[in-house]
């Protein structure tokens, strides 16, 4: 019997987690790391992610933390520079961060808003994907893993120029996937549901929408930033060797509904 353990392990792997100090990003770094992983927790804030990456090395594992803005080039650039510095290269990089300042009709949106989201959202990946793409060729492969939503595929309310965002997004992965699988390179997207953290807070306090998720959503309830870990350390590790250019839901049977 073939042991699938193995393949799951992530021993000498480098990898970049955007948006990092809290919620998903947090718990995929700190999943990475478990797995053998040597993660660069990235983020906005320094003391963040320097407190996020102690906690991983308290607990035995590696990691560093390295303060970035996506929505700045010249830091997108000096984190991979830093990486590389630091560890010697990438093979794996989560881009998670992501931003939606507001909750309203598209209609409201102004230009100046749309620019900062696809900024974000969009432009911040393709531009990291880009500058790890020699590094993870050069290396024989790697794994990008892009944090979609299922806003992208199906649209809801109040969340418009969002879920635009999260379109474009799923759609620059399978770019991705078809152009650079050739050099090894898979590019996969997770699109998770509603989830319990700071930055869907004004979605899961909404007593009304929490009532229809109870009511409708097959599991009956919003998920924890944890529960989307397993499923990015598959897509990272060699467990996933055959998968490239697909969206994985992570929702509770939202597109179901």
């Amino acid at each position: 019997m073939d042991d699938i353990s193995g393949k799951f392990n992530l021993e000498d792997k480098v990898a970049i987690v955007t948006g990092a100090s809290k919620g998903i990003g947090r718990h995929i770094s700190e999943g990475l790391a478990q797995y053998g992983c040597k993660v660069i927790v990235s983020s906005r804030n320094q003391e963040s992610v320097d407190e996020v990456a102690a906690g991983i090395k308290d607990a035995g594992y590696e990691a560093t933390g390295i303060a970035c803005h996506v929505g700045r080039e010249d830091q997108i650039t000096s984190l991979v520079e830093q990486t590389v510095a630091t560890y010697g290269g990438v093979d794996i990089l989560i881009n998670n961060a992501a931003t939606n300042p507001v909750y309203g009709p598209i209609n409201d949106a102004t230009g100046l808003l749309f620019d900062k989201i696809m900024n974000t959202n969009v432009r911040a990946p393709f531009l990291l994907s880009n500058l790890c793409y020699p590094i993870m060729k050069s290396r024989g492969g790697g794994s990008i893993i892009n944090i979609s939503s299922v806003e992208g595929l199906k649209p809801g309310m109040g969340l418009g120029v969002y879920s635009v965002s999260k379109a474009a997004l799923i759609m620059l992965t399978q770019n991705q996937a078809k152009e650079w699988g050739k050099d090894k390179i898979r590019s996969n997207n997770i699109s998770p549901g509603l989830i319990k953290t700071k930055f869907s807070e004004s979605l899961w306090t909404n007593d009304a929408l929490m009532g229809f998720i109870k009511q409708q959503l097959p599991l009956g309830r919003i998920a924890t930033p944890d529960e989307i870990t397993g499923l990015a350390l598959y897509l990272a590790s060699d467990a996933s060797s055959y998968c490239t250019g697909a969206n994985f839901t992570a929702d509770g049977g939202f597109m179901l509904i």
